[in-house]
């Protein structure tokens, strides 16, 4: 068994680079998935030197990177071990990538994988690595924009973080959602499930008057089961409005 090492307050350095908004797009299919990442990334300009840009990354193989559309060449990048180390001295700009991944195969239960008949992710502590390349860590705060595509009778449901912004067909008995989340979190709370469930409702009036939909998939068979989860979840918004003043602010709550 490996030894437990220990990580100190005082050994935490801020990163050389802010993430201030990624696109995904994740393209799935049954024996491999593929990944495009558009990243908005900003130089921390409170380091005067200018370091390389180190991203990290898990079992994904490079297919494509660019840095504001450019092409990159060997020379200005290079992967090594579990990381994606881009040479650049800009301090603003855009990394486009498009890795291939096998969530099929992902036995890890970290990123995104296949359980049973849907592809589901986790991604807590550090398992967003295992989807594309980005700066795995909870400091760095991005907005998320996702556009899921996949085989539309094996997987009708298509959830990610945010509100649905748009949907639709695709060739091929495919098809597409994108969602987009307003606000700024770390990748470990970044979520995508693609699957064949049974949906329950519900709603919920905040205590400004507007309208939440509650949404729980589950798998065939058990939807009478979510009872006492959707209850539970309307108290606890009750509850954070009473006891804190918090009203939940996106339009839906899913649950799988």
């Amino acid at each position: 068994m490996s030894e437990t090492k220990e990580i100190l307050l005082k050994e935490y350095q801020r990163p050389f680079f802010w993430i201030k908004n990624i696109e995904l797009e994740i393209d799935i299919y049954e024996d491999k998935s593929f990944v495009v990442s558009e990243l908005t990334i900003e130089r921390n300009t409170e380091f005067t030197e200018k370091h390389d840009l180190v991203l990290d990354g898990v079992n994904l193989k490079l297919l494509n990177i660019e840095l504001n559309n450019i092409p990159l060449h060997g020379d200005h990048y290079q992967v090594e071990k579990e990381k994606l180390i881009i040479k650049t001295h800009e301090d603003k700009f855009t990394l486009t990538t498009k890795v291939e991944i096998h969530p099929e195969l992902n036995l890890s239960g970290e990123g995104l994988y296949k359980s049973g008949s849907i592809f589901c992710s986790q991604n807590e502590a550090e398992g967003f690595r295992n989807i594309t390349f980005y700066l795995d860590r909870p400091d760095v705060m991005a907005k998320f924009k996702t556009t899921l595509k996949a085989n539309k009778k094996l997987y009708p449901y298509l959830l990610s973080n945010g509100n649905k912004i748009d949907s639709g067909e695709l060739e091929n008995g495919r098809h597409f959602a994108v969602w987009e989340d307003p606000h700024f979190k770390p990748c470990y709370l970044y979520a995508a499930v693609a699957g064949n469930l049974v949906l329950v409702k519900d709603t919920f009036t905040t205590m400004s008057g507007r309208k939440v939909d509650l949404e729980i998939y589950v798998d065939h068979g058990n939807e009478d089961k979510c009872e006492h989860a959707m209850v539970s979840l309307i108290n606890s918004m009750k509850w954070d409005e009473e006891k804190f003043g918090l009203e939940y602010d996106l339009d839906i709550y899913m649950i799988v």
